[in-house]
């Protein structure tokens, strides 16, 4: 099984980075951060790279369930969708709380975050 969940998108990088905020938005998830990967290892490292962002998406109702059934699951969160470049055209991707959220003996959690991947599979292929 893998943990994430990932589909090519049709257009320019920025085109598809706008989308896919408001794919999440429709579905339920605000961004509460946005890492600009290519900036950030320039500005640091000198070093060149594709565009590729990561963004820290949350849905504020099922984040708040997630932590009362585990107070420490908010070292998992938010859920980081990714949308880079590359040689052949734009890929987003969604990581798939399930995967993670494995390493918690919580069965509830576990069925959880099994919600919160579907819907964000589903903002991945509404874009």
């Amino acid at each position: 099984m893998t943990y994430y969940h990932a589909r090519a998108v049709e257009g320019d990088f920025e085109a598809v980075l706008e989308r896919t905020r408001a794919a999440l938005q429709q579905h339920g998830f605000g961004v509460l951060t946005e890492i600009d990967v290519q900036a950030t290892l320039k500005a640091k490292i000198g070093q060149d790279f594709r565009p590729y962002r990561i963004l820290g998406a949350c849905n504020p109702v099922m984040a708040h369930e997630a932590l009362q059934m585990e107070s420490h699951v908010g070292a998992m969160l938010p859920c980081n969708v990714v949308v880079q470049q590359l040689d052949s055209g734009v890929e987003v991707f969604s990581i798939d709380p399930a995967a993670s959220m494995r390493a918690i003996d919580n069965a509830a959690l576990l069925e959880h975050a099994g919600t919160v991947g579907a819907r964000l599979r589903a903002a991945v292929d509404a874009i």
